[in-house]
């Protein structure tokens, strides 16, 4: 397998995001104007996995809370299917974390994860058991409040972080 290169987004990188997110099979898809959107205009708080031909194999979105800006939510993250399974997404969440410890813009990371969802939690657990952070977990929005049929999604914590090096 390629040495992949892990680095911010760029728009042309916004169609095979999609993709990714799309045969998933677990994430909720956004359209795919908001993946090109959310590389224009989230580009700093997110990351993609390239091969060395420089197709994107892999994503993570995020944004800084507004009322906490050391704060870092990831919003969705997704390897394609080829390489689940062999890091993509921990070394996405490493980079991109990286990146805004260097830069002083980060303290906290936080998610929502699904209880069916375990990937996700297992990757989330290791992230913080990596950084020697804490890790809380408490339900943000109960299945209740969904319009529609969707699991309970409780909220990860990771922090908080210790500085890092790019």
């Amino acid at each position: 397998m390629d040495t992949l290169v892990m680095t911010a987004p760029t728009v042309e990188n916004g169609s095979a995001a999609w993709r990714i997110a799309r045969d998933s099979g677990v994430l909720d898809v956004n359209s795919s104007y908001s993946y090109l959107l959310w590389f224009r205009e989230f580009a700093r708080t997110s990351a993609v996995a390239l091969r060395s031909d420089g197709a994107p194999v892999g994503f993570v979105t995020g944004f800084h809370r507004p009322e906490q800006p050391g704060t870092l939510v990831v919003w969705q993250i997704a390897v394609d299917r080829e390489r689940r399974g062999h890091g993509v997404a921990g070394a996405l969440l490493d980079h991109l974390t990286a990146r805004l410890a260097a830069a002083g813009a980060l303290r906290y990371l936080e998610t929502t994860i699904s209880a069916d969802n375990t990937a996700s939690d297992r990757l989330f657990r290791s992230f913080a058991e990596r950084h020697a952070a804490p890790l809380e977990r408490d339900v943000l929005f109960p299945a209740e409040l969904f319009p529609d049929t969707h699991e309970t999604e409780f909220l990860y914590r990771v922090g908080p972080l210790r500085r890092q090096r790019a």
